[in-house]
């Protein structure tokens, strides 16, 4: 059976789709969300409170001639969600959901408190669950979908010192294979992307001497740029990758393979 696809452009091919980026406000997600949009796509760039760097990146895709709107959830809040994708609907059939958003912590697990331990798993991975069930009509409906969710490699290898990120990580992989098989059929895809140490606001706890071995033990001598991740994003957001699936692309310099 033949599914409907969108246009593809050579030079914007997400022209007209619309993408949700959820914690697109700064870093990784920003660097997807400017991606997607010179891309083509209208942007729905989520945040939870920094609105003036959300209003900076709507600016920016739009001063490249595409389209944006900044919508303001926390996206651990099925309510927030809902009225999210209420959002992304206005501007038309949501085709793209880019699960960035997440929070991060360096604990022994004998010092992690329950407390932690489910703010990371409701995060990392409630949140990308809410956020699936609630685009998942819509795209049902187009016979058409992408939905690509941030991971790491810690999810991939496990962390020292990162118990539970890694779990929560390694969670949405595993989220991530299963729902592909679930909707291959209606001509979504859902795929994951498990970065390395990429230079974002993550890494400014690390003093010169943390930030020059963690280059030295990553292959290719360098730390990664937030514009590394966003172009496995970009590629797996496009209608060229349609027989992408259930997979793990983790741009990280060699430090895992």
């Amino acid at each position: 059976m033949s599914l409907p696809h969108p246009p593809v452009s050579t030079t914007r091919p997400l022209f007209g789709q619309v993408a949700v980026v959820t914690g697109a406000s700064r870093g990784i997600g920003r660097a997807i969300a400017l991606a997607l949009g010179r891309a083509g796509a209208h942007v729905v760039v989520n945040y939870r409170t920094s609105a003036q760097a959300a209003a900076h990146v709507v600016e920016q895709i739009r001063a490249t001639g595409g389209k944006a709107v900044a919508v303001q959830a926390d996206v651990t809040d099925p309510r927030q969600v809902e009225q999210l994708m209420d959002a992304a609907v206005a501007l038309g059939p949501p085709r793209i959901l880019v699960n960035n958003a997440g929070t991060a912590k360096s604990r022994l697990l004998l010092d992690t408190t329950l407390e932690e331990w489910e703010e990371l798993l409701k995060s990392n991975l409630t949140a990308p669950f809410l956020c699936c069930k609630a685009i998942l009509p819509h795209m049902l409906r187009e016979q058409y979908g992408r939905i690509i969710n941030i991971s790491s490699i810690w999810g991939i290898a496990g962390g020292s010192y990162e118990v539970a990120y890694s779990a929560s990580k390694g969670g949405i992989i595993a989220f991530t294979k299963a729902l592909a098989k679930e909707v291959a059929r209606a001509g979504i895809t859902v795929n994951a992307v498990a970065p390395g140490a990429i230079e974002t606001e993550m890494l400014a706890m690390l003093s010169a001497e943390e930030r020059q071995a963690l280059e030295s033990e990553t292959p290719v001598g360098r730390l990664g740029h937030p514009d590394d991740v966003s172009h496995a994003v970009l590629f797996l957001a496009s209608p060229s990758a349609s027989f992408m699936t259930g997979q793990v692309i983790s741009p990280n310099g060699g430090l895992v393979t």
